[in-house]
């Protein structure tokens, strides 16, 4: 699992029908310090995530299982809403 926050929300006019009732969301990667970790992604949404909140999310074969037992055709999926981040020195 990753940190990110959720920078904003994609609207697509047609996509496939195995996202129908799913939101994208537009993700920057962060370190558990707060900087930025890399370029913003698309991921699909199963935890109902707003704008502005930090989250959890997976890449790869795991950002499908959310779905199951549909088969969703995703990269990234947010599975967690992340309530305090607690780094250690």
């Amino acid at each position: 699992m990753q940190l990110g926050v959720v920078r904003g929300t994609l609207v697509a006019s047609r996509k496939d029908a195995r996202f129908e009732g799913i939101n994208l969301l537009i993700v920057e990667p962060i370190r558990p310090e707060g900087g930025s970790a890399g370029r913003l992604l698309v991921a699909t949404d199963s935890v109902g995530a707003g704008i502005g909140e930090r989250v959890f999310w997976v890449k790869s074969k795991e950002a499908a299982n959310p779905f199951a037992p549909n088969e969703v055709p995703t990269d990234a999926t947010i599975v967690g809403i992340v309530d305090l981040v607690n780094v250690e020195a």
